[in-house]
């Protein structure tokens, strides 16, 4: 952090005006934040995501339908799948394809895979933010645990591009749901450790219960979804409300908090986290067969129809859209994403900055989960 000036206010307080990050441990990717702060306490807060991941949109805009899948995996760095899938859902409304059952219940095994790992990916930086290096290090291996599994599905380990218009690029190779099944029970089995070691632990319950207050009303006007949502005890998923894929076919449950503070947010993460292990094994047991994707046009030479689409999913961070308009030829003319890092990096965390120590500026940053390329696109 740095002082970039001061000003007196009184004769025993001065109100500082401070650079948080991005070279913190709080921080995610190049975000930093201007506090301004009397004592250790918050006067006020602004954002700035800086440049990261950028002109996106306008780059897809110039590359043909096929091509895109690179580029949209990269607004999401940490769950690539759920933007796959967006922009998958998107070209099949636009064009009219219908994807077999066998590809959806693959699509929706592959999104819960995608958001374990995320959330695996979560929990290492918030628990590496408040010191507990064991959990940080528990998590990290267990996420290569299903990086593992995406590696053998694409030979990609981060960016799989897996999810394809009309299904998915190639069927489950043999012997892969007995692996599924053995990686997801050794992750299972070592949540007892982590409930003992991180989130039944004193440190935790201090350092993040009643910080970063949001209230429910407060996230539905500031454009919160996802977690932030939930936590202040909005039962609100896509996968329940604008059912997709065949989560209506599939018995699972949406969890909430009442409190709304970085304790709630972190605890619906850690619940939705387990409650998408159980969803996957619930899948595999009723995975039909058949095949796993219809054929699509020469993607270099295809032309999408004219006509424009909105859809949207629940990624792990929240309501993710995407806007993609076609003006009859073999590129986007139009797309535009809805982020959920979007709102919680800029207007939320603005606001549940408010009054918060400076020491829990990190803390309050990571329980929103937010992910700078989301912003800045």
């Amino acid at each position: 952090m740095e002082i970039l000036r001061q000003r007196d206010t009184g004769p025993t307080t001065r109100e500082l005006e401070l650079y948080f990050g991005p070279q913190h441990l709080g921080m995610v990717g190049n975000f930093s934040i201007t506090l301004n702060v009397k004592g250790d306490r918050i006067v006020s807060a602004e954002a700035n995501p800086g440049y990261l991941h950028r002109g996106f949109e306008k780059l897809m805009e110039e590359r043909n339908w096929i091509q895109n899948f690179p580029l949209v995996c990269r607004v999401n760095v940490i769950e690539p799948g759920s933007m796959e899938m967006v922009y998958s859902m998107a070209v099949e409304d636009l064009a009219g394809i219908e994807v077999p059952e066998r590809g959806e219940y693959i699509r929706c095994i592959y999104l819960e895979l995608s958001r374990v790992a995320s959330h695996l990916f979560g929990l290492w930086a918030y628990s590496k933010m408040l010191g507990f290096e064991t959990v940080g290090g528990w998590a990290m291996y267990h996420r290569d645990l299903i990086l593992d599994l995406f590696e053998e599905l694409t030979g990609g380990r981060v960016y799989n591009i897996y999810i394809w218009p009309g299904g998915v690029r190639r069927d489950l190779p043999e012997g892969f749901i007995g692996r599924v099944k053995r990686t997801l029970h050794e992750i299972g089995g070592k949540v007892p450790d982590y409930n003992k070691t991180f989130f039944e632990n004193r440190v935790f319950h201090e350092r993040a219960r009643g910080i970063g207050v949001v209230g429910k009303d407060e996230a539905k006007e500031m454009g919160g979804t996802g977690q932030v949502l939930r936590a202040a005890g909005q039962e609100y998923d896509i996968r329940k409300v604008d059912p997709y894929g065949v989560y209506d076919e599939v018995d699972w449950e949406v969890h909430t908090r009442e409190e709304g503070d970085a304790y709630s947010r972190i605890m619906v993460i850690r619940d939705e986290m387990i409650e998408s292990v159980h969803m996957v094994f619930k899948l595999l047991k009723d995975i039909p067969d058949g095949p796993a994707y219809n054929k699509v046009p020469n993607p270099f030479k295809w032309r999408i129809p004219e006509g424009e689409t909105y859809v949207r999913l629940e990624s792990s961070r929240g309501e993710l859209g995407l806007y993609l308009l076609s003006d009859g030829g073999q590129r986007p003319y139009r797309a535009h994403f809805r982020t959920p890092s979007y709102p919680h990096g800029l207007t939320v965390l603005e606001k549940a900055l408010d009054g918060e120590s400076i020491s829990d500026t990190g803390n309050i940053m990571i329980s929103l989960y937010v992910t700078a390329p989301e912003i800045d696109r």
